[in-house]
């Protein structure tokens, strides 16, 4: 297959008149700037590379919008939390694949190429295994299936309540494991692993829900399937949780992670809000990937991560839609600004003089949404996944681009794009070499949609 675009973002910047080829196997071959047409197929937009979502527990797109509502004086996270247990408590496998697939649909077509989904909800609803204990991840697999995502699947190891350990309270028994049978689900869903759009790694909870020594077994687990798997694990994200890891262990808990286990670029820590100076400069120095949700961190009121500070010491980072209350890579990135300049009471926080803002957050979103995903995508340059997005033409884009073929001042094409409207300009999204949506349609999603309604409407019956 070949693509023509006349403009396209690459690893060196905004480029014009390129070729792109790709193999049957949906990876790029070569890139050629500057060339003519020939008999590839013209795309009929700015090319980019397409975004990881790296973050996403699908389930919850069923309840977004549903909890506005200040049920408790000190309404938080916390309150949060035991509505979204009480709503986890009635999904089938059927809901969950209903439910994923339409989720999965929404992101493409808001220009993600690939999730991370950290999955938990794994057993029936009295919390006991199903007769395949692999039966909730199918769903995930087949939602991901119906859409043609990109998916890393992230199991999670749950068992207790709290640290201590705390036992686990009843609203979480869909989510437990102890390492022996968290062991075999992940040889399940290894040994079924046949697509080059699929990755398995592991999900820690998260300190409160899983000890250092059940960690440490995790990992051996995996590390015998795959050293190279993803490992993401919920951290910092509110600070009672800070509080409570403090009068465990004496620390912080992004210290006292750090200082438990190897940290290095394989990790994501997720939300990671609630971080010192030493432990903002440990992850930086890492080169484990920042996860920010910045819409879902925003709906549970957690607060602001650090993020100009962070880049300022070389950090990575990716966004993620969490809880799915948005399903935006715009808003995401948006408001990942915003928050700074709101705090700083300053504009174009995160740019720079040789980099606009929208280009410094998609660039670095693409690089750590790739190394979250443990895929070898994010960039259009020979050797890397065809994941990519083709955005609406704008007549802005010609005017900014420069009509002379000098390419400094496309960025303007992602600022316009990040900051500039609310209406979606994506059109087209491949997949490891594969259309998923042209001209913002999927060839699928009525059956999706139809899907999605019949369980909602069981389900808030």
């Amino acid at each position: 297959m070949k693509l023509f675009a006349d403009k396209a973002l690459l690893p060196s910047g905004w480029v014009r008149d390129v070729l792109v080829e790709i193999d049957d196997a949906g990876v790029i071959q070569s890139v050629t700037a500057n060339a003519a047409p020939a008999d590839a197929e013209r795309v009929h937009g700015p090319l980019l590379p397409g975004l990881t979502n790296l973050h996403s527990h699908a389930f919850q797109r069923a309840m977004a919008g549903l909890t506005e509502y200040r049920a408790n004086p000190s309404d938080s996270f916390w309150t949060w939390r035991e509505l979204m247990y009480r709503f986890a408590a009635m999904l089938t496998p059927e809901h969950l694949r209903a439910v994923a697939a339409q989720l999965y649909l929404e992101m493409l077509k808001a220009g993600y190429t690939g999730v991370c989904e950290f999955h938990y909800l794994h057993h029936d609803v009295s919390g006991a295994p199903y007769a395949d204990p692999a039966e909730m991840s199918w769903q995930i697999f087949d939602a991901a299936d119906q859409t043609g995502i990109a998916l890393t699947h992230l199991p999670v190891l749950y068992r207790y309540g709290g640290f201590g350990p705390q036992p686990a309270k009843d609203g979480q028994k869909r989510f437990l494991h102890d390492i022996d049978a968290y062991a075999e689900l992940l040889q399940r869903v290894h040994d079924s692993l046949d697509d080059p759009r699929y990755r398995l790694g592991i999900a820690p909870h998260s300190l409160r829900a899983v000890t250092p020594e059940l960690l440490k077994d995790a990992l051996a687990a995996i590390n015998a399937l795959d050293a190279t798997a993803p490992v993401h694990i919920h951290i910092a994200e509110q600070t009672l949780e800070v509080d409570d890891c403090l009068r465990h262990s004496g620390q912080r808990p992004v210290a006292y992670l750090f200082d438990q286990l190897p940290v290095d670029a394989r990790w994501c820590l997720v939300h990671a809000t609630h971080l010192d100076d030493k432990e903002l400069a440990l992850l930086a120095k890492s080169g484990a990937v920042a996860g920010i949700c910045t819409t879902t961190e925003a709906n549970l009121g957690d607060g602001f991560f650090r993020m100009h500070e962070y880049l300022q010491q070389g950090g990575v980072f990716g966004v993620g839609s969490d809880s799915h209350i948005s399903v935006s890579a715009v808003e995401e990135l948006r408001w990942l600004e915003y928050g700074q300049r709101l705090q700083k009471r300053e504009r174009a926080v995160l740019g720079s003089r040789e980099r606009s803002v929208g280009r410094q957050l998609y660039e670095g979103a693409l690089f750590g949404g790739a190394r979250a995903a443990g895929r070898h995508t994010g960039a259009i340059a020979a050797g890397y996944a065809a994941d990519l997005i083709v955005l609406q033409a704008d007549v802005r884009d010609e005017r900014v681009f420069g009509s002379d073929g000098d390419a400094g001042l496309g960025d303007a094409i992602l600022d316009s794009w990040l900051f500039a409207g609310n209406g979606n300009r994506v059109s087209d999204v491949m997949v490891q070499g594969n259309w998923c949506i042209r001209d913002g349609y999927h060839e699928a999603e009525e059956s999706i949609a139809a899907n999605y309604d019949a369980a909602m409407r069981q389900l808030l019956a």
